[in-house]
């Protein structure tokens, strides 16, 4: 089965997210600094869930750049990978509209840790359907962003029940961590069109 389709719809799903959250946007009630401040939290909120939505869509397009066949199991792990990443425009103004109470900090974080499993799932199995001897599997290798991430957004989750502010820094640490594409997968996904002509 060809990857087109899938590369097809997980662009559009993830242009799609990002057009929502920026119509969820709340406009200043007055046209001043001042009104603009008032919304301040708003633009945090919105830039840390924009910053995790171009992760997935730049880490996604070098790992399925770097698969061979797509499988019907493949299919069903990407989009549970969307379903999570499709509630994070409503996690972001549910935060945004509490005004950064505990529980839908804790709620978002619950909704990062678990696009993270499922993009992990999808990893996996794009992996086994290449082979462990794949360009794949050799790209990611012993990924320790991978397995310290997970521990972050549960310290996080539990940070964010005492001082939701906690919570939102250690989600923002899991983003610092991630924000350079893996150059691992960069390397690989060169190395492959280099040898294949392809790109």
């Amino acid at each position: 089965m060809e990857k087109n389709r899938l590369e097809a719809l997980s662009d559009g799903v993830l242009a799609i997210i990002i057009t929502i959250m920026v119509l969820e946007f709340r406009t200043p009630e007055e046209p001043t600094w001042s009104g603009l401040a008032t919304v301040f939290p708003s633009l945090l909120s919105y830039l840390l869930s924009f910053v995790y939505i171009g992760i997935y869509w730049n880490n996604h397009h070098h790992m399925v750049k770097l698969a061979g066949k797509v499988t019907g199991g493949i299919l069903w792990a990407n989009l549970h990978l969307l379903f999570w990443l499709s509630l994070v425009p409503f996690m972001t103004r549910w935060m945004d509209e509490s005004g950064f109470a505990a529980v839908p900090v804790l709620v978002y974080g619950i909704n990062l840790l678990l696009a993270a499993i499922a993009y992990y799932i999808l990893q996996e199995r794009l992996v086994l359907a290449q082979g462990r001897d794949g360009a794949l599997a050799r790209a990611v290798g012993n990924n320790t962003k991978a397995k310290i991430s997970p521990f972050i957004y549960v310290a996080g989750c539990a940070l964010s029940l005492w001082i939701p502010a906690l919570g939102l820094a250690a989600y923002a640490v899991v983003a610092a961590l991630w924000l350079v594409p893996d150059r691992r997968l960069e390397r690989a996904f060169a190395r492959e069109t280099e040898r294949t002509g392809t790109d």
